[in-house]
């Protein structure tokens, strides 16, 4: 059964469209973030609760389809494992929180290392696996409300060029319709989520920025970015030599562009936004304040 929060959110919240997103907040659960020798555990209902009980109405699930399959043979699915997507859905329904799976590590790519033995832009036996993967998914949850669930097709996708980005994102839209023509669709912007793109119109899809500019902020001394650790503590507004940047720069550069897309009728999502723990908490504030 719904909770009493819950059953309230549903009836007052309108189901989303591709060209209208509702103003989600939430977090990524990563119980499936990259694949565990030992197996991965569910999504716990712990999790859920708590997103409820602070106020949040979002989870972005990003998954390696390797907790479900290999790399060997990436059409042989493990039931067991997949079974946990099943119970978010559940969760996230019972708490009033809508669940938005991503493939963060799909067949033929991913933005973390290690890198993947195909290539998802040139190879067309990866993108056939991909597409295997999100029709599988769209088969799976047929039927479940786009207020309850969506698909965030590929986490990041780094310098590709548009027409092969587009060609790959189409031909996983297809794969999807062509077993639920209805469920809601996102794609990520270009540049690891950074720039809009206008090919995908077309296709009737939502799109996924980031709110991560600039790196020098948002990822002080994060262990994963290269140089990370090197760099001077930050402040907000950001000096970068002679120049300054601050809320000028992100209307500028981060936010008009896809207010440019959102004209065109494309709901725009930010997929991922925030700071790394080591970037002082007032100069993450303030940034935060200017970026909102």
């Amino acid at each position: 059964a719904l909770s009493p929060i819950a059953a309230f959110a549903e009836a007052k919240q309108a189901v989303p469209t591709p060209a209208r997103l509702p103003r989600w907040r939430g977090f990524n659960l990563t119980q499936k973030f990259h694949a565990r020798d030992e197996g991965n555990p569910p999504f716990p209902e712990s999790d859920f609760a708590l997103l409820e009980e602070w106020g949040f109405d979002f989870a972005r699930l990003p998954m390696s389809y390797l907790c479900w399959a290999t790399a060997e043979e990436p059409l042989k699915f493990r039931e067991a494992e997949l079974r946990h997507l099943d119970d978010a859905v559940t969760f996230g329904r019972k708490h009033g929180v809508h669940v938005n799976f991503n493939l963060h590590r799909a067949p033929g790519y991913c933005v973390n290392p290690p890198k993947e033995p195909l290539d998802l832009w040139t190879d067309e036996k990866a993108l056939d696996a991909c597409a295997f993967h999100w029709a599988h998914f769209a088969r799976r949850f047929k039927g479940v409300s786009n207020q309850h669930v969506s698909f965030d097709l590929l986490n990041e996708p780094a310098n590709i060029n548009e027409e092969t980005y587009v060609r790959v994102v189409t031909r996983l839209v297809q794969a999807i319709r062509a077993e639920d023509p209805q469920r809601l669709i996102i794609a990520d912007g270009l540049r690891w989520g950074r720039d809009p793109v206008h090919g995908l119109v077309k296709l009737g899809v939502a799109q996924s920025t980031r709110g991560y500019d600039p790196m020098e902020v948002s990822h002080y001394k994060a262990n994963w970015v290269n140089g990370a650790d090197k760099r001077p503590m930050p402040t907000w507004p950001l000096k970068r030599g002679e120049r300054i940047t601050d809320k000028s720069f992100l209307q500028r550069d981060r936010i008009a562009p896809w207010q440019e897309l959102e004209r065109k009728g494309v709901g725009i999502h930010v997929g991922e936004w925030g700071a790394y723990n080591q970037t002082p908490h007032d100069v993450a504030l303030a940034w935060m304040r200017d970026q909102l």
